[in-house]
């Protein structure tokens, strides 16, 4: 099996190419890095001739709504057309959980690359994980506020990066799921207190504001509205331990 994985040098990328490599596959890495571009499609169907499968973990520049909607939908479109004109078997794409609720920012745009695949004749496998530990502190470190860092009361369940290249290496080596897979951490935390504790460990004294309306991923979330569905897969990565391993 080859398997091509788009957007392979960045932070989900690299570790699913490890992941699939441990599957013992053959791993063709796409970036702009390799001489291939999603956005202007050069390179493409020269990187996806014989291969089986495309994992698309690309992302756009900015969280902003109309940036990532034009990424995603002008990225996953030539993705698709290369991988139909080089007779690719398996598309799979990283979304995120809540793309099919929150109709607003990234999660808007997430939605559309998702659509673009369920209109694809090829065969698809769509892995919505939850926020990921980095996405939080990243998100904590905001300097946006002179009071604090403003952070809405959302329920989470955030994910290791390592657990989400393992369950996107093991849906590309398997048969496609025309549907969604959910991947989520083994914790649940609000968003804001998550925000707090990763704070702490660094001596950030700045403090968290609990604000309900400040914006996630750019989007406004309701408080249960990134909870996933009884059938998500847990990952295995707790807070504690992936803050003793930075």
């Amino acid at each position: 099996m080859r398997v091509v994985v788009a957007g392979a040098t960045g932070l989900i990328g690299s570790r699913t190419v490890a992941r699939l490599r441990d599957h013992g596959v053959e791993v063709v890495p796409v970036s702009r890095r390799e001489g291939v571009d999603v956005i202007t499609g050069q390179g493409l169907i020269a990187a996806l001739r014989g291969a089986d499968v495309v994992v698309d973990v690309t992302d756009a520049p900015s969280r902003a709504e109309g940036t990532s909607v034009e990424f995603f939908g002008t990225s996953t479109g030539n993705l698709l057309e290369a991988a139909a004109a080089t007779g690719i078997e398996h598309y799979v794409a990283l979304s995120v959980v809540g793309a099919d609720r929150v109709q607003q920012g990234y999660f808007r745009a997430k939605a559309v690359q998702e659509e673009r695949a369920r209109r694809s004749p090829i065969p698809h496998s769509l892995v919505r994980a939850m926020p990921f530990f980095e996405s939080v502190d990243a998100l904590s470190r905001s300097t946006a506020h002179a009071d604090g860092v403003h952070v809405a009361p959302v329920l989470i369940r955030p994910v290791s990066t390592d657990d989400v290249a393992a369950e996107l290496a093991h849906v590309a080596v398997g048969l496609p799921l025309f549907g969604v897979l959910e991947i989520v951490g083994p914790e649940e935390y609000p968003l804001d207190d998550l925000a707090a504790k990763l704070q702490a460990p660094r001596g950030d004294i700045r403090g968290v504001v609990t604000d309900a309306r400040a914006p996630f991923f750019g989007a406004l979330v309701a408080e249960r509205s990134l909870l996933p569905r009884a059938t998500a897969h847990p990952g295995h990565e707790t807070l504690a331990h992936w803050l003793a391993r930075r």
